[in-house]
C-alpha cells in the first residue's frame, strides 16, 4: 500500500503444558516458551511497530516469590529492545549465580521472565499517544492472585464512552476512559465479583482460607466471566488474557472481525493473530492451526485443560477483508492464492483501459506487498494472450511457417521492476516546507524499463487518500515517458471509515470521497451534501439498532467508474505528460476472491456491528462542520 496506513495489532499466547524441566532435557533450554515468543513477535511486526509487549506468569510459586513479570517498549524497534532487555536480566543473573545454569528450578525461583504462560504484543497507535503507557500488555494487579489480570488485544470498540458509564454506575473509578482500560476494568470487575462469591462459597463447605485458594483457581468459570464483560461490547476483538493464577483466554469477537488461530499438542498450546506464524514458528502443517470461531473463546485452565467456549452468539460472519488483501502476511496458504486471485479478477479492466493492446504495455507493482496480485494480473493476462495465439494459429492452419509461428509464441506479457521505494529516505521526511520535494525521491524508477508510449500498468494493494500517488509516483513514473499510466487497486474503492482497529477514522482523507465531494460540486448537488448531514443529525439521538448508515447517500448518485475518473483527475499531478487512468477492484470480485472473509464495510458502507453506523455519521457531521476529529 503506498499510502502509510497504521492498523491492527498482533496477539500471541503460549501456554507450556509440560513442567519447564521437559523443555530443558528435550530442547536444551528451559526457555524455550520464551524464545518462541520472540519468534511469534517478530513473525508478526507487519501488524504493529509502533510498540511491544511481553508478559509471562509462574505456575504454583510459593508466597512472596515473583510470579508475574511484564517488559514494554516504544522504542524504535521495540520487539528487539523488549527481549535485549529480558536476555540482559537472563545473563546477569547467569553471570552472578553460575548454580543456576543447569538448574532449572533455580531459574524459575529468581530469573524473571521464564514461565509457563506467556504472552506478546505488537501496537500500532491507531490514534492517540505512542507512550510506553499506551502498549499493551495491560496489568490490573491484586494481592489476591487470582485477581491479578494481564490484557492485550487487537481491537477498537465503538461504545467506550457507554462502557465507561456502566463501570461508573457500577461503582468504579476508571483511570482513563480509552478502550484498553475500559475492557480491563469491565473484565476485572466480573473477575472479582466470581472470585469473591467462590470464597465465600468455599468458605462454607468448611475449607480453611488457605486451601481455598487452589479451589478457586480449579471452580473459577472463565467463560462466565467473559460473557458477563463482554455483553455490551460493540467491536471488533480479539482479546487475550492471564490470569494471576494461570488461566489463559482468548476471545473473538461475534462477527470474527479480528483474527485468531490456535493450536494444540501435549506439549504446548499456542494462539496467535496469523496462521502461518504458528506454522512456521512450532513447524506444523495448515491443517493443524485451527481458527477460532466467531463470538467463542478458548480457554486454558491452570490445570492445562483446554476448552473452547461460545462466550456471545455468533453473528452474520463478517471477517474483515483488509486482512486477505494487505495486511497479514501473504505467506499464509488461503491469503496467497487470494491475492492472486485478486489480482486475476481485476485484469478484464485493465484490457479495456489498454484497448486490448498487451504487445505495448508493460506491468509492474508497488509497494511490494502487492507482488503476489501482481503475479495473478500477469498469469492471467499470460492466459489471455495464449488464448489469441491459439486462435492464431488455427487460424493460419496447416501451411503456417516457422518464422510465423515463432513469431506467434514469442508474444508475452511484458514485466518490469518499474520503480523501487527507497526505505531509507522515508524517514528522514519532515513537515516542512521542503516535504513534497523529498517525497518525490522516495521511489527510484528503473530507466529504460519502458519504451516511449508504452502503456505503463501499476498495481497496488489499495488506493487509500491518493496522497503518495500525487506527491510521488506518477510524477516519477512519468519520466519513463509512457502514453498512459494505468493505477490498479486489488481493493475496491475505500469510501467509508473502519471503527474496528484500522486507522481509517475521517471521511476527508479518503480520495473517494474527494472524488465524490467534487462530482456534487460539478454537478451542483451540494444542497443533497446538505440534507445527507442534517440527516446525519437526527441519528444522533437513536439508539445504536435504529441508527441508518446515510452516508451512503453521498455516493449513490455516482458510479463506481465516474467516482474512479474524478479520482485520477484529483491525482494526476500538474504537469504531468502521460495520461492517468485509475482502476479499482469490484466490491463482487472481491467478494469471489476472499469468499471467507466478506467484511466490507469501508468499501459498501455495510457495518457489521450497530456502532458503526453511529461512527460513519458522527464522521459525516464532523466533515460538514469542519471539526478536523476522530469520530470514535
Amino acid at each position: 500500500m503506498s499510502d502509510a496506513i497504521k492498523h491492527e495489532c498482533g496477539i500471541s499466547l503460549i501456554r507450556l503444558l509440560k513442567p519447564l524441566e521437559y523443555y530443558k532435557e528435550k530442547y536444551g533450554t528451559a526457555f524455550y516458551g520464551v524464545n518462541k515468543m520472540y519468534l511469534m513477535m517478530e513473525k508478526q511486526h507487519n501488524r504493529g511497530q509502533d510498540g511491544a509487549g511481553f508478559a509471562s506468569i509462574k505456575l504454583d510459586m510459593k508466597a512472596g516469590e515473583r510470579y508475574m513479570s511484564r517488559v514494554r517498549s516504544a522504542q524504535q524497534q521495540p520487539i528487539q529492545d523488549i527481549f535485549e532487555q529480558i536476555n540482559s536480566r537472563i545473563n546477569t543473573a547467569f553471570a552472578e549465580h553460575p548454580e543456576y545454569e543447569n538448574d532449572v528450578q533455580l531459574q524459575k525461583q529468581h530469573i524473571p521472565y521464564i514461565g509457563e504462560l506467556l504472552m506478546g504484543h505488537v501496537r500500532y497507535g491507531t490514534f492517540g499517544k505512542n507512550s510506553i503507557e499506551s502498549v499493551h500488555p495491560f496489568l490490573r494487579q491484586n494481592n489476591w492472585m487470582h485477581r491479578n489480570l494481564i490484557v492485550a488485544g487487537n481491537f477498537n470498540l465503538t461504545n467506550v464512552d457507554e462502557l465507561f458509564g456502566n463501570l461508573v454506575e457500577l461503582g468504579q473509578h476508571p483511570k482513563e476512559m480509552a478502550d484498553t482500560v475500559t475492557v480491563m476494568e469491565k473484565i476485572g470487575h466480573f473477575l472479582d465479583d466470581a472470585v469473591a462469591k467462590l470464597y465465600k462459597q468455599i468458605k462454607k463447605e468448611g475449607y480453611s482460607k488457605r486451601e481455598a485458594s487452589p479451589l478457586i483457581a480449579e471452580r473459577l468459570n472463565v467463560a462466565k466471566i467473559l460473557r458477563k464483560a463482554s455483553k455490551n461490547w460493540d467491536g471488533g476483538y480479539t482479546m487475550g488474557g492471564l490470569l494471576g493464577h494461570g488461566d489463559a483466554f482468548v476471545v473473538r469477537d461475534p462477527a470474527g472481525i479480528r483474527p485468531a488461530y490456535y493450536y494444540k499438542d501435549d506439549e504446548i498450546v499456542v494462539v496467535a493473530s496469523e496462521r502461518p506464524v504458528i506454522q512456521t514458528v512450532f513447524n506444523v502443517s495448515y491443517d493443524d492451526v485451527h481458527e477460532l470461531d466467531p463470538g467463542h473463546a478458548i480457554i486454558v485452565k491452570k490445570g492445562g485443560t483446554v476448552d473452547l467456549k461460545e462466550i456471545l452468539e455468533p453473528t452474520e460472519r463478517k471477517a474483515c477483508s483488509f486482512e486477505r488483501i494487505y495486511f497479514s502476511r501473504g505467506s499464509d496458504k488461503e491469503i496467497y492464492q487470494e491475492r492472486k486471485m485478486l489480482g486475476k479478477l481485476v485484469f478484464p479492466q485493465i484490457l479495456k483501459s489498454i484497448d486490448d493492446d498487451l504487445t505495448n504495455t508493460v506491468f509492474s507493482y508497488i509497494p511490494n506487498t502487492a507482488e503476489t496480485s501482481f503475479f495473478g494480473m500477469v498469469k492471467e493476462a499470460q492466459s489471455y494472450l495464449n488464448k489469441k495465439k491459439e486462435q492464431q494459429i488455427l487460424a493460419l492452419g496447416p501451411n503456417i511457417t516457422g518464422e510465423e509461428l515463432h513469431e506467434i509464441l514469442d508474444v508475452r506479457p511484458r514485466i518490469e521492476k518499474v520503480a523501487i521505494k527507497d526505505a531509507k529516505l522515508r524517514t528522514f521526511i519532515t513537515q516542512d516546507s521542503s516535504r513534497d520535494d523529498l517525497v518525490a525521491h522516495v521511489y527510484d524508477i528503473s530507466y529504460g524499463s519502458v519504451k516511449e508510449n508504452d502503456n505503463l500498468v501499476i498495481i497496488d494493494d489499495s488506493i487509500v487518500r491518493g496522497t503518495t500517488l500525487k506527491r510521488s509516483i506518477l510524477k516519477i513514473l512519468d519520466r519513463l515517458s509512457p502514453k498512459k499510466i494505468i493505477v490498479v487497486s486489488s481493493a475496491p474503492q475505500i469510501r467509508y471509515p473502519d471503527c474496528y482497529g484500522i486507522d481509517m477514522a475521517k471521511l476527508e482523507d479518503f480520495v473517494a470521497f474527494k472524488a465524490a465531494l467534487a462530482l456534487h460540486q460539478d454537478h451542483g448537488t451540494m444542497d443533497k451534501v446538505k440534507e445527507i448531514y442534517e440527516k446525519c443529525l437526527t441519528q444522533t439521538k437513536n439508539k445504536d439498532k435504529d441508527v441508518v448508515n446515510y452516508v451512503k447517500e453521498f455516493y449513490a448518485p455516482f458510479t463506481n467508474e465516474r467516482v474512479s475518473k474524478k479520482i485520477a483527475e484529483i491525482l494526476s499531478p500538474e504537469g504531468i505528460k502521460a495520461e492517468v487512468d485509475i482502476i479499482y477492484q469490484t466490491v463482487e470480485n472481491l467478494h469471489e476472491a476472499c469468499p471467507k472473509n466478506l467484511g466490507d464495510w469501508y468499501f459498501t458502507g455495510d457495518y457489521p456491528t450497530p456502532g458503526g453506523n453511529r461512527v460513519v455519521n458522527r464522521a459525516f457531521i464532523n466533515f460538514y462542520e469542519g471539526k478536523n476529529e476522530r469520530a470514535y
